[in-house]
């Protein structure tokens, strides 16, 4: 029986697959009809757009046919320059295919008999361009030109000539930016789109005559646009609507390129600052006189002492993102000297940050600021401020009048900002300066916002005139930040306020911080209510506030609910445990 058995299984494996080879065999089919496959679609493509191309040069024949056919008074379009009967633009259905028909007819100035200006005569004659379009999988264009012109010897038709340049911020021209051309004071209304040639320009002549009453708007996709405007709309436009005289050429360039965008972040700044009113601020001090509100070297007689040094109090923001910069303000002569440092505990003593963390700290700084952004917060969560003042002359001292330590705290939601931009347009009746942008924004509640379809320029970003916060910096700095075209630039908006709170969220068990938690913050008499999720810190910041006792509720559902109040008087941190 073993010896039928094994004789079976051999049998069985020699005439069948392993599977191995049935896996090979359905990847060499799939590879096989995939192509196939891709080779049927790209043909079904060729043919789909072979029959929509042959339909759409079929249309645009007939189009051009019934032009050339037109007399030549009428060949134009309606609200064209030349006007004529022919629509603009009009649709098609073919073949379950809607196909749209764009008709331009401009007149010609031949080089033959000179150009423009030199050219009293520029109407030469006239140039029809049909252009047929189509959407879908297979969308494409094709395009007609034929020049119709006269029976008879060139003449004078009357008007004037419009040239318009577009350019780029470089002052290159932008080929095919569209034109947009207004006039409703002119009979028929002229109401038509054109666009530049290779070089950025655009001749139109024939242009009836009449005074700012051609309106013009520049543009093109994915770029700024510009125009003229009314006295209706700007009191003293810097470009007016255009005038056109008979024989004259009006000439005009537009500036326009490609749009771009600002990713901003709002953030909180705050400071510990000390103008030396009283010593509340100081630690220590030695051999120091404080009068005034001016820090000088004590004296002894008439005699200043050669050295002293003072040491702030401990600074110990509750809400610290990263450390910003040292500033001081002081007075020194040739003979007399201030060196600042910080300090920072060692679990012993206060010692000088090393200079490993703190480039120039242990020697001193003598230019105000210093850059602290590299310190690590982790390691210095709270610093004192030191001045060591000296003096080779016992007749005079240094003189420090205040001292600032700046800190960015988080992202700070929901903040409204205006951005202004420093393009003019004109100016109003008081011939103050009407500004091209100038738009009230607003931070997202994460702090962050993107400002997208702005034009090349130089952006001023302000806060608000009702806000009760301050806009202290921005980054970069200074102001004005200038965008450029197709630059997307990152700006972080540093706002100060008097009073803030940062809570953090903990679990009662573990100490560990509570994502998402729900931090609600209210009072009644102010008007004041916000909600706002803990971030992966357990913090939720709440800024700027008004001065006052807050009511306090946190929400979880995995928790149970916490309430309670806080007195919010400066910046001030509470930490809440919850329980499950």
């Amino acid at each position: 029986m073993n010896k039928s058995f094994k004789s079976f299984t051999s049998s069985s494996l020699s005439s069948g697959f392993t599977l191995v080879e049935i896996l090979i065999g359905i990847t060499l089919m799939v590879i096989i009809f995939t192509g196939l496959f891709g080779a049927f679609q790209f043909g079904m493509k060729v043919v789909g757009q072979s029959k929509a191309q042959t339909t759409a040069i079929a249309l645009a024949n007939e189009k051009m046919e019934e032009i050339r056919n037109l007399p030549y008074k009428d060949v134009g379009t309606i609200g064209g320059i030349p006007a004529g009967v022919i629509p603009e633009t009009i649709t098609v259905a073919r073949n379950k295919i809607t196909f749209t028909i764009k008709t331009t007819v401009i007149y010609i100035d031949d080089p033959f008999d000179g150009l423009v200006p030199n050219d009293s005569l520029p109407k030469d004659y006239k140039r029809a361009k049909v252009k047929v379009s189509w959407p879908g999988f297979w969308a494409g264009e094709i395009s007609l030109i034929s020049d119709i012109a006269p029976k008879g010897i060139e003449t004078e038709a009357g008007g004037g000539t419009l040239m318009i340049w577009v350019l780029n911020a470089s002052g290159q021209g932008i080929p095919l930016a569209n034109i947009n051309l207004v006039n409703d004071q002119v009979f028929p209304p002229i109401s038509a789109n054109y666009q530049t040639n290779d070089s950025g320009n655009f001749i139109l002549a024939g242009a009836p005559t009449s005074t700012e009453a051609y309106k013009v708007r520049v543009n093109k996709n994915g770029f700024s646009e510009e125009r003229t405007y009314g006295k209706e709309e700007v009191a003293n436009p810097a470009k007016p609507h255009l005038s056109v005289f008979e024989g004259q050429i009006t000439e005009i360039s537009f500036s326009i390129d490609q749009l771009s965008s600002f990713s901003v972040e709002t953030r909180g700044r705050e400071s510990f600052d000390d103008d030396f009113g009283n010593d509340s601020q100081l630690s220590e001090y030695q051999n120091i006189s404080i009068i005034n509100s001016e820090v000088n070297l004590a004296k002894i007689g008439e005699d200043y002492l050669p050295n002293g040094y003072l040491i702030s109090k401990k600074i110990s923001p509750a809400n610290l993102i990263n450390w910003d910069r040292l500033i001081w303000e002081d007075e020194e002569s040739d003979l007399t000297d201030i060196k600042y440092q910080l300090l920072y505990f060692t679990s012993t003593a206060w010692e000088p940050v090393p200079e490993s963390d703190l480039p120039g700290n242990i020697q001193g700084f003598d230019n105000s600021p210093a850059d602290l952004n590299n310190l690590d917060i982790a390691k210095y969560p709270s610093l004192k401020i030191k001045a060591e003042l000296a003096t080779l002359a016992s007749s005079t001292t240094p003189r420090l009048f205040a001292w600032h330590l700046t800190y960015n705290t988080p992202l700070i939601g929901n903040i409204a900002f205006q951005l202004q931009g420093w393009k003019i347009i004109g100016a109003d009746q008081d011939d103050n300066p009407v500004y091209k942008y100038l738009k009230q924004h607003s931070s997202e509640s994460n702090g962050k916002t993107v400002i997208s379809d702005l034009e090349w320029d130089s952006y001023t970003f302000s806060r608000l005139a009702e806000a009760i916060i301050d806009l202290v910096e921005t980054k970069p700095a200074p102001q004005p930040i200038d965008l450029l075209p197709a630059t997307p630039t990152a700006v972080i908006l540093y706002f100060k306020a008097e009073n803030s709170l940062l809570t953090e969220i903990i679990d009662a068990s573990t100490s560990e911080p509570i994502f998402n938690a729900n931090v609600k913050l209210f009072n009644e008499i102010l008007g004041y209510d916000q909600s706002k999720p803990t971030d992966e810190k357990g913090y939720a910041y709440f800024f700027p506030l008004k001065q006052a006792e807050y009511n306090l509720e946190v929400t979880n559902p995995d928790y149970q609910t916490t309430t309670t109040t806080v007195n919010v008087i400066g910046h001030i941190k509470k930490t809440i445990s919850l329980e499950k």
